[in-house]
């Protein structure tokens, strides 16, 4: 007697099979009597005693008993489809699952939080003590390193998971593709093994290699070096067909991946998911250090060819652009009569208050084009710009917080921003911050330093004094938007539409005439044009009209109107907050390097092997953390700038490989230890880039 085991302990199979084989003995036939070590010979099964198979049949009956699991959390509904699978509906969110919902221990606040919804219905978790908001719920997050830890293996237990049901559902897995719960490199490695192994159709292969596709034959060398044939073109390769066809088959198998499977955080080494080499390309070593041949063009690199496709979007460079802002700058005048530079002492624990304090009380604008010369309390760096970028980026990630109220994020996502309507009533003298916010951004432009936020493509038009179309709705609100398009498509009188909006003011609904008596006038064919631009100006321009005058009454003290007119709204954007993606190939392109190192020394080909192998967001970071901003600029890293003009990223060897690196943001420099290994290279970086904090010296 055979027992079906499930393959784990998450398996969704309830109950046991049992499989009986028997023999009817005939007359005169002898009796056969099947070898002990037979079953042995088949993988995946087991040989059980009848005892046993009772007694793990009761287990696993007592584990299925629906009066042993807890009950379902409020909200919660346990429900079975057509074919007769369990799953659960949460009637909150109205969202489903297939697992089992449990209920939550930690759904009390700490003191000091308090829960809040957004103008568009999203709940989140305001911190009083720190002024910090977050989406996650401040009770489910660990607040002792065990806990951390074992939060954090849970989260890699649930990847895990997430990782075994997805495999599980695009082929039937055997014991030998059974996923090890070793670490997720590991998982992921022998995820992309799992699919790359098919069951053999024939062939010369051996049982354990996937047959040639159809067409291809594998023949030998005279020197012994086997290649393939491709009947169907006529041509011949030295690479093997079935390894250089896996990366299209991943990459159109992982579409349909688990969206928490595919991305990655900044801890996650990249370079373990590069796949097999392109075609045409041969990995040797020599002296122990790797080297790579392309035969296709007979030239060789020390760089791993893989590395090229994780560099990140292209900066567009614009040659327009380019003589937009040039002339842009040209028509920037320096003050005269003025000291050479203007003192800013703040610090870092209430930089928004001390910077609001300092500008505000200025009132000669004039001394806001001089030379800033930031100061941080309790450290003493010098500031040759470097300083003044870290201060740039650090108050305009305080000004931007939807915490103060005054910037909400959109309707689409949670990193693009507008101007909130009702920052009046979080902060009495908003317009006054508003002024400020725009007298910053003023001097970020003058001063060719960047900011840390984007926002909205109206905000932008709006600066430039435009009018907003039907299309500026689509990048906001896309449902708002498919409504005025059936609108601008259709006879909207079945609507019963008039002219007046609902606003919500914390739950109170407040109609608003889009036009004096509004509320009276009927929408219909004949005037719906006009309804849908006075939907889009209320939605855009007469909400924050106040705000946004405010903000460009400060903005214009800094840099005229009229220069403004030569850029778009896209330009715009451009010129206040650079490039959010980072594209390693123009950074590593526009680099120079001092002391002993060169482009093809094993520290720098380590170096940027970890920085092809970073997300964008530790890219951002390390570039911050040398640069002083996250930032690039509109056409590259050629455009970096520095204590005296322009200065291209620079890489210095220093001191021994027990220290860390450390940069100078006034020259846009690392000095980079000579590291033996590019495990240590990375953990070493790292460790640099997320703890560090304060200037010392010159910088």
């Amino acid at each position: 007697m055979y027992i079906l085991r499930p393959r784990s302990s998450r398996s969704r199979v309830k109950g046991h099979l049992r499989l009986y084989l028997a023999y009817v003995q005939e007359d005169g036939d002898e009796e056969e009597t099947q070898p002990e070590n037979e079953s042995e010979n088949e993988p995946g099964w087991e040989l059980v005693s009848q005892s046993r198979a009772e007694e793990e049949t009761a287990a696993g009956a007592a584990a299925s008993d629906p009066q042993n699991e807890e009950p379902l959390p409020p909200g919660w509904e346990e429900r079975e489809d057509a074919q007769g699978r369990t799953f659960y509906v949460n009637h909150s969110t109205r969202t489903t699952q297939w697992e089992r919902p449990s209920v939550e221990r930690n759904n009390v606040l700490p003191a000091g939080w308090e829960e809040r919804y957004d103008g568009n219905g999203r709940q989140y978790y305001v911190n009083h003590s720190t002024r910090l908001t977050q989406w996650e719920h401040p009770g489910r997050q660990t607040a002792s390193p065990a806990a951390a830890a074992s939060s954090e293996m849970d989260e890699s237990e649930r990847r895990l998971d997430e990782i075994q049901r997805w495999a599980h559902s695009r082929r039937q897995i055997s014991m030998e593709d059974t996923i090890s719960r070793t670490s997720e490199e590991d998982v992921l490695d022998r995820l992309n093994q799992a699919l790359r192994v098919t069951v053999p159709q024939g062939g010369t292969q051996g049982s354990d290699e996937e047959p040639l596709p159809a067409g291809w034959a594998m023949e030998m060398a005279p020197n012994g070096r086997k290649f393939f044939i491709d009947h169907n073109t006529q041509q011949t390769s030295w690479d093997d067909p079935r390894k250089t066809r896996t990366p299209e088959r991943l990459r159109r198998s992982s579409t349909h991946a688990p969206e928490s499977v595919l991305r990655t955080s900044s801890s996650v080494d990249l370079y373990h998911t590069l796949g097999p080499l392109p075609p045409g390309w041969e990995e040797r070593s020599q002296n122990g250090r790797l080297f790579y041949i392309n035969h296709n063009t007979k030239v060789t690199q020390w760089e791993d060819p893989r590395l090229l496709k994780l560099g990140g979007p292209a900066v567009p460079y614009s040659r327009d652009y380019k003589q937009k802002y040039d002339y842009f700058r040209s028509k920037l005048r320096k003050p005269e009569n003025v000291p050479n530079k203007t003192d800013i002492k703040v610090s870092r624990k209430n930089i928004l208050a001390d910077s609001y304090r300092v500008i505000m009380s200025i009132r000669k604008i004039d001394l806001l084009k001089t030379k800033l010369w930031i100061e941080f309390d309790g450290e003493t760096g010098l500031d040759y710009g470097g300083v003044s970028r870290e201060w740039f980026y650090l108050l305009s990630k305080e000004m931007f917080n939807p915490y103060y109220g005054l910037f909400e994020y959109s309707a689409t996502d949670n990193y693009t921003l507008q101007i909130n309507p009702l920052s009046g009533l979080a902060n009495e003298d908003h317009l006054y911050y508003f002024k400020f916010i725009g007298r910053v951004a003023g001097m970020a432009v003058y001063h060719g330093k960047l900011l840390d936020g984007f926002f909205i493509r109206p905000f932008y038009k709006m600066m430039l004094g435009k009018q907003m179309t039907l299309q500026d709705m689509e990048s906001v609100d896309s449902e708002y938007y498919n409504s005025l398009v059936w609108i601008m498509e259709n006879d909207p009188v079945d609507l019963e539409l008039y002219f007046s909006v609902d606003e919500e003011h914390f739950g109170e609904t407040i109609e608003r005439e889009l036009k004096p008596g509004g509320n009276e006038i009927a929408v219909t064919n004949e005037n719906k044009r006009e309804y849908v631009e006075l939907v889009i100006h209320w939605r855009f321009v007469s909400r924050v009209q106040k705000q946004m005058n405010s903000f460009i009454e400060g903005f214009n003290e800094l840099i005229p109107s009229q220069l403004l007119s030569i850029f778009d709204e896209n330009e715009m954007e451009l010129l206040l907050c650079g490039l959010q993606d980072v594209d390693v190939n123009d950074w590593k392109a526009f680099t120079a390097y001092r002391g002993e190192y060169n482009a093809n020394h094993p520290v720098i080909c380590n170096f940027w092997k970890a920085v092809y192998c970073f997300n964008n967001e530790m890219r951002s970071r390390l570039l911050q953390f040398v640069t002083g901003t996250s930032r690039v600029p509109m056409n590259g890293f050629s455009q970096l700038y520095g204590s005296n003009g322009p200065q291209l990223f620079t890489i210095e060897k220093w001191g021994n490989p027990k220290q860390l690196p450390r940069a100078h943001t006034c020259f846009n420099r690392i000095d980079l230890p000579p590291y033996e290994s590019y495990e240590e290279l990375r953990k070493k970086l790292i460790i640099a880039v997320e703890n560090t904090a304060g200037f010392e010296g010159v910088d």
